[in-house]
């Protein structure tokens, strides 16, 4: 029998973190424990409301899960039981914690994949007016990968002008979260890659990207709202050159492995991201971000402090996660 555990977290963001759907001052979170044979495997997971999650529903739709869970419900078990999202998720890695624990071995050893390297992340900033963001920019200019968050408010192009003055050598990301019209998209991508933007996420609503099929655009598209699992892979194909692959999205590690299998044969590239949250959500997808274009698990960077033991982070440099945290 297993002992399972559901807590439910708040960790200070460092100021406020804003992107066009809103302001965060805080990341709430939830962490699931299995415990067994004096081993325990732990996951953690953020409801979006995005995608119709709230903390309550989550930790409900976790907790129905549990006498299963006690009973040695499995990983493949589980991906017929629970519909992907955040409540998956954190079950879900939480086992694959649990298995390498009680096996004596890594995760990614478990996973049949090669042992995980340091990985250069991006490094958000917030949405805000230009001048706030070329501070930002300037604050943050000696990383070498800047994510842009942008509102759709006319004001977009003239953001991504302010980052470059104080980010001058960065490799810039442009993230729309779905705030583009499709008459937006060339018109700005084309002034934006005079500015060095290499890749544009998530420009129109997710259930209107089908305009993005057979246009011209000079920078490369990311799915981001519009990619969750592997259900749905296909009808990416000629929209998006990119998948951001975010493990509260596929509903945890063992969805996100298969998806980016899908994603290489279907000649998809790929960015992992993440939610803002503690590290020990990045941990597990660090595995998955070895295979990545681009990588994005900068959560921890932007809270006021860190689970312990934490991930370590040398300026946008980040190091594979010890057992100790995760896998």
């Amino acid at each position: 029998m297993r002992d399972i555990l559901v807590e439910t977290q708040s960790w200070p963001i460092a100021g406020e973190f804003t992107i066009s759907r809103g302001t965060k001052t805080q990341a709430d979170v939830i962490l699931v424990t299995i415990r067994e044979d004096g081993k325990e495997g732990r996951g953690e997971c953020v409801p979006y409301a995005r995608y119709g999650e709230s903390m309550k529903d989550v930790v409900a739709s976790i907790r129905n899960m549990e006498s299963r869970l006690a009973d040695d419900l499995g990983r493949e078990e589980l991906q017929r039981a629970m519909p992907r999202g955040a409540a998956r998720n954190a079950i879900d890695c939480a086992l694959w914690d649990l298995e390498a624990k009680l096996a004596g071995k890594s995760a990614w050893e478990l996973a049949g994949l090669e042992a995980p390297k340091p990985l250069t992340t991006a490094y958000s900033l917030s949405l805000a007016a230009p001048e706030d963001m070329e501070a930002a920019a300037r604050a943050a200019h000696a990383r070498p990968l800047l994510k842009l968050k942008l509102g759709g408010d006319g004001n977009d192009l003239a953001r991504v002008e302010a980052v470059r003055r104080g980010a001058p050598d960065a490799t810039l990301i442009v993230d729309a979260n779905e705030g583009w019209s499709i008459d937006d998209v060339v018109p700005l991508a084309k002034e934006m890659k005079k500015l060095g933007v290499a890749l544009i996420e998530q420009p129109l609503p997710a259930g209107k990207d089908e305009a993005l099929r057979g246009i011209d655009c000079p920078i490369p598209l990311c799915a981001d709202e519009s990619a969750h699992g592997l259900e749905g892979m296909l009808r990416l194909v000629g929209l998006y050159q990119y998948v951001n692959v975010k493990l509260d999205k596929t509903g945890g590690l063992t969805e996100a492995l298969s998806v980016m299998r899908c994603a290489r044969r279907r000649d998809l590239k790929t960015m992992v991201g993440c939610m803002v949250a503690t590290s020990l959500a990045m941990a597990p997808a660090m595995l998955i971000a070895q295979q990545a274009q681009y990588v994005d698990l900068d959560g921890p960077l932007l809270l006021a402090r860190d689970r312990s033991p934490a991930l370590e982070y040398e300026g946008s440099l980040v190091l594979p996660p010890r057992p100790e945290l995760w896998g």
